[in-house]
């Protein structure tokens, strides 16, 4: 194991810390997910469905998307991408980056499951 990590390495491993809470409680329906890290969104859209991802994510985060949903289609599995240069840049701070990187987990998480995100990963209440 290394003694230092790189900056996307560290990225990498609150990534998988998001998706390990989210598997507690949605193990069975996150086995056949893929999650992945890339740098920076695409900035081309292949065909028109990518259209919807990158308006959606206009709406809730800005102009650059933090996270996308690729649908399983024919033998590929459902892939979630979370992008990590959008994400350190809003979040330089390393506990605003471990929220912002659960939220967007747990966001993507509940557009592939057609959830609300409070369905997926419930607020914590300290009553």
């Amino acid at each position: 194991m290394p003694l230092s990590q790189s900056r996307s390495q560290r990225f990498d491993e609150v990534v998988l810390d998001a998706v390990e809470h989210l598997e507690d409680r949605w193990s069975d329906q996150l086995a056949s997910v893929v999650f992945a890290v890339e740098d920076v969104p695409p900035t081309d859209l292949p065909d028109g469905s990518d259209r919807a991802d990158r308006a959606a994510a206009e709406l809730a985060h800005g102009p650059v998307p933090l996270g996308r949903v690729i649908p399983a289609e024919g033998a590929d599995p459902a892939r979630i991408v979370i992008y990590r240069r959008p994400i350190e840049a809003r979040a330089p701070e390393r506990g605003t980056l471990l929220d912002l990187v659960h939220d967007v987990v747990v966001d993507q998480v509940a557009a592939l499951f057609g959830l609300d995100p409070d369905v997926v990963d419930p607020p914590y209440d300290e009553d």
